[in-house]
């Protein structure tokens, strides 16, 4: 379980005096507090599921990538650097990204499997990709590629 390999990561690191890969992982885990906090009020006791968390994990990245690039404009590349580190230690939680021919093979698939003709389908198409793939894409390009498809 992803909550499992978290802990047992943080005190890896620590342990190994990695202080990036600690402050990487608390941060990881204190948003997962706040989205297991805002999960009980619709019910949910137990947390977050391991697919919402890389939903979670994939946001990050996303906003270290931002970030890095807005640092590296702005001729701050010892932030941009640090924001790159922090990526690397959030994907060590990551499953191996789908890219390229696998993933364009995996939205095919998708699409034939939905019935999916035009535009008007993309919608659950991207829906679908996202719960059986949930942090193994970037569902930005897949939404690119399907766009593509559906024309």
């Amino acid at each position: 379980m992803l909550r499992d390999q978290l802990k047992t990561a943080l005190t890896d690191a620590m342990r190994a005096k990695d202080t990036r890969a600690v402050s990487t992982v608390r941060l990881i885990l204190a948003a997962l507090k706040d989205r297991d906090i805002a999960a009980r009020d619709k019910g949910t006791t137990d947390g977050i599921a391991d697919d919402e968390i890389l939903g979670m994990l994939q946001t990050m990245i996303k906003q270290r990538q931002e970030s890095s690039r807005l640092y590296e404009e702005g001729g701050r590349c010892e932030l941009a650097e640090q924001e790159q580190e922090e990526i690397a230690v959030i994907r060590r939680f990551m499953p191996t990204q789908l890219e390229g021919s696998e993933m364009e093979t995996v939205i095919n698939t998708t699409i034939k499997e939905l019935g999916a003709a035009d535009l008007k389908d993309m919608g659950r198409t991207m829906a679908t990709l996202k719960q059986k793939y949930p942090g193994r894409m970037d569902f930005s390009k897949a939404s690119g590629i399907v766009r593509g498809q559906l024309v």
